[in-house]
């Protein structure tokens, strides 16, 4: 199955792009999708738990992927 994966700021920055798609096997998790991005060059700069959404819902890592749903890597966000 494809799944897209949104990134945004400094994610974005690291991996080069905003979007990437990935394909995974049936049954794929969201877990899945970070240990792919990790494996990527700039994937590294990815925490091991970030904030995730699927399809404008966030998410834990355990949740399993469907068939073109649309995961986002939410960055952190500071200021005042």
């Amino acid at each position: 199955m494809t799944v897209t994966v949104r990134l945004f700021a400094f994610y974005a920055e690291r991996l080069g792009r905003s979007s990437i798609d990935l394909e995974l096997p049936p049954g794929g998790t969201v877990q899945d999708v970070l240990q792919r991005l990790a494996a990527l060059p700039g994937g590294n700069s990815i925490p091991a738990s970030p904030l995730v959404a699927v399809n404008a819902s966030y998410v834990r890592g355990q949740t399993v992927l469907s068939e073109g749903d649309e995961v986002a890597l939410i960055p952190p966000v500071a200021g005042g």
